[in-house]
């Protein structure tokens, strides 16, 4: 073979395809860990639930209007949804769903058991490159990983992973976080508020950012949303008021739960199921009571407990197959669903955390979630992010996904001619014209996981992953600064709303990496 095929070859082989092996919203569903009786015995439990048991402390408007509509107080004053309304409301909730991105080609279509992968989980701790200790978090780490997620193709959306410890200022808090996203990624954003009065000032921002409040309706690339419920059974007042707020977006609000089996939640992983999804519909049926047919994110999270101690153990074999039964439950109803998912317990990028986070995210994905949250960099039971470990996250997402595409068969994959080709010529398959067109596209390949021989390993000096996703951290963020914001508005920003960002840290200049 002459070098000019070779080279040819070789940037073919390089060129990115186009239809890749792996992409955002493949279709799961093939994992079920309920059968259709366990379904139909906890659909009926859970319309037991809300209508005898019912939900605590609704916020006002929500119980007004939940009264008008047909719903009672109990005896013991909670709010009781007939199972008739339950059913209505989840037949007329929108089933299909966007996330608009800054940029068209960051859309994502969530519903059906169509998959997603991001992170979140409001860490409160760093993990630094190499370190062995914890350190607070600070808003110049959620900027950096909102520019790493931006470079990372399998985690798909971004959320608040980190929050900025060193601001005590809540309004400011809430619209630097804000601008901090959607400075760093053109991916779309889930944002989340301690006050429901801080969405108003944070979606002016917004609409400065998108060019005026018409474009901001035209592509809104946030939404926001939260914990509105507080396990067992009982509506969260403050958080409450932030989704029905959130409303504002013109976006999907999420919303989220996340009740403990054994402390908040029945020990028996059906009941923790139960309870999980009762508490999720009623935050469903929370926002269709202010704003009928409203588009909705249900996260039904159900975490387990380490029953020795009490503490919740994010990396177990429970906390997986009872995430992905959740995911399953939410597919029955047919709503944009979301499971928390890869919240390692542990404390490093290691070996543990490689198999608690493969294991989670893969029964997830594989049960169809709609949005596997919790999926990238998330360590020590969500307290802390680790910029290696969402390096090392966005190569199993990659493989994981893989595994939720399946395989394909037909006659032309059965290969039969290919075979019967290669049996009677050069006796082996690497330069047949399948292999070569089947390369990019039939093969999801890892940017970080070593392939090497192990003497090039070792010629290499031995790196462990750790030291591996170390470099490619420092490779991306001291060259990725993205200008998703006009300088000229971003200077108007500045002087209307405390943002607590400084310019310097956006900048190659600051010498931070």
């Amino acid at each position: 073979m002459t070098q000019g095929k070779r080279r040819g070859r070789r940037a073919r082989q390089a060129a990115p395809p186009a239809v890749a092996a792996v992409s955002a919203g493949l279709v799961g569903g093939r994992y079920r860990p309920l059968t259709c009786t366990d379904e139909q015995n906890i659909h009926h439990t859970i319309l037991d639930v809300l209508e005898n048991i019912g939900m605590g402390e609704p916020i006002p408007i929500v119980k007004k209007r939940a009264l008008q509509r047909g719903c009672f107080l109990n005896e013991h004053d909670r709010l009781c949804f007939p199972r008739g309304l339950v059913e209505d409301v989840i037949a007329n909730t929108p089933k299909d769903i966007q996330f608009l991105g800054r940029d068209p080609k960051h859309d994502l279509e969530i519903g059906g058991e169509r998959v997603h992968t991001y992170g979140g989980g409001e860490a409160v701790n760093m993990l630094d490159i190499g370190a062995k200790t914890y350190r607070p978090s600070t808003l110049a780490d959620l900027y950096d990983a909102a520019r790493l997620v931006d470079r990372m193709d399998n985690i798909h959306a971004f959320s608040r992973l980190v929050v900025p410890t060193e601001i005590e200022d809540q309004l400011a808090c809430d619209v630097s976080v804000a601008y901090t996203n959607v400075a760093g990624t053109s991916k779309h954003s889930a944002l989340t508020f301690n006050d429901a009065s801080h969405v108003q000032p944070t979606l002016e921002m917004l609409h400065m950012i998108a060019g005026g409040e018409k474009k901001w309706r035209e592509r809104p690339f946030a939404h926001g949303g939260g914990c509105c419920v507080i396990s067992p059974l009982r509506f969260g007042c403050d958080n409450s008021e932030v989704c029905i707020e959130s409303i504002k977006f013109g976006a999907p609000v999420w919303v989220v739960m996340a009740p403990q089996a054994g402390a908040t939640a029945p020990a028996a992983l059906a009941g923790s199921v139960v309870q999980c999804l009762a508490e999720a519909l009623a935050s469903l049926l929370m926002i269709d009571m202010v704003e009928p047919g409203f588009p909705v994110i249900v996260g039904a999270w159900p975490f387990v407990s380490d029953l020795r101690t009490g503490s919740f153990t994010g990396g177990s074999g429970e906390e997986a197959v009872v995430s992905a039964a959740a995911a399953q439950m939410l597919n029955f109803y047919g709503v944009p669903s979301s499971v928390g998912a890869g919240m390692s317990d542990a404390k490093a990028p290691d070996c543990q955390a490689g198999y608690e986070k493969a294991l989670a995210v893969a029964l997830a994905a594989q049960a169809g979630c709609n949005n596997v949250s919790e999926s990238a960099g998330m360590l020590g039971s969500l307290m802390a992010l680790s910029l290696e470990s969402m390096v090392i996250d966005n190569d199993m997402l990659g493989a994981v996904l893989r595994t939720v595409r399946g395989i394909e068969v037909n006659d032309e994959t059965l290969s039969y001619h290919v075979m019967e080709q290669v049996v009677h010529g050069e006796g082996h398959f690497l330069r047949t014209d399948q292999t070569l067109g089947l390369m990019r596209t039939e093969y999801e390949y890892p940017s970080l996981a070593d392939r090497r021989t192990p003497g090039e390993w070792e010629a290499a000096g031995s790196p462990d992953i750790r030291e591996l996703a170390g470099e490619r951290v420092k490779s991306i963020l001291s060259t990725h600064y993205p200008e998703y914001i006009d300088p000229a508005v971003d200077a108007k920003i500045r002087e209307v709303f405390p943002i607590l960002l400084p310019r310097e840290v956006m900048s190659a200049r600051s010498g931070r990496w």
